[in-house]
């Protein structure tokens, strides 16, 4: 899966807010324990098996504190690993100790998002069912965590209210029903694609009806996911959604669904553990 290229100025911008939330008026405890003039070199390892993305964010909060820092990649994003070094910096001691927690922060973050995925990927290996994301992100963060959920391997859905349809209940309660919406839908935006939320084999009869190209089974059992893909016969894709856990995946891959959609890849995926180790160079002053 292709990772989405992501704004280097995002980056730049977000780094910068987050490096003014944290450092504000300055480093107390370095200023008081760090002779200025110090030099050092950071390495960051990762302890737990797991996908790494997310080095540009880390990159940029060293560069924004140290311009004259040398940032070294010791691994390659979107790879499985079980642990090892990620990256070293060298630079001003005080800008490094400054960075530190923005840059981890965000790789952790990321890093984690991109594992999960990369968990779920694995647990539906040889269906034929891809994993997607959902607009479950964290405000802010939307692109840089769609980007590590296909760096993990798992596929993006739509990015936004604007780049594809997918009515739910609500949308189909306003529109007059399911089969109102998704026509209402095609005249409206016949470039994007449609997917429409069916609750039951009766909406999945209005949709089809009406054109529907993809098919959200919203909260169905297992069985019943079974019984609606073998409904609908290959009339239109068809993704689960609601429910889904690493437990239940697999389960959920092999009743036939080309997709299923899992929220808690960005919302309940937990940091990466990381750990940033400081080493005094040679030529700090005495």
């Amino acid at each position: 899966m292709a990772i989405p290229t992501v704004d280097p100025a995002l980056v730049t911008d977000l780094v910068a807010r987050t490096l003014a939330e944290d450092v504000g008026t300055g480093d107390v405890t370095t200023a008081a324990t760090v002779p200025p003039g110090t030099m050092a070199m950071a390495r960051v390892r990762q302890k737990a098996p797991g996908v790494i993305y997310g080095l540009a964010g880390a990159r940029e909060a060293f560069r924004q504190t140290d311009p004259a820092a040398t940032f070294t990649a010791l691994v390659q994003e979107g790879e499985w690993r079980q642990d090892g070094p990620v990256f070293e910096v060298h630079g001003d001691a005080a800008a490094l100790l400054a960075a530190e927690r923005t840059a981890l922060n965000l790789l952790g973050r990321l890093s984690g998002i991109a594992t999960l995925s990369a968990r779920y990927v694995q647990a539906v290996q040889g269906t034929g069912a891809t994993i997607l994301d959902t607009r479950k992100t964290t405000p802010g963060l939307r692109l840089l965590e769609k980007a590590a959920v296909a760096a993990g391997g798992a596929a993006n859905h739509r990015i936004g209210l604007y780049d594809a349809v997918l009515i739910k209940e609500n949308h189909a309660a306003l529109a007059g029903g399911v089969g109102a919406a998704v026509a209402a839908a095609r005249a409206h935006a016949p470039g994007l694609l449609i997917e429409a939320e069916v609750r039951d084999l009766a909406e999945v009869d209005e949709a089809l009806a009406a054109g529907a190209p993809r098919l959200l089974l919203d909260n169905m059992s297992v069985e019943q996911l079974r019984a609606a893909v073998a409904h609908v016969a290959g009339r239109a894709e068809t993704e689960a959604s609601g429910g889904v856990s690493l437990d239940s995946v697999r389960e959920i891959a092999q009743t036939g669904v080309q997709f299923i959609s899992v929220g808690a890849l960005t919302h309940s995926a937990p940091a990466l553990d990381l750990s940033l180790i400081l080493t005094p160079e040679k030529d700090t002053p005495s």
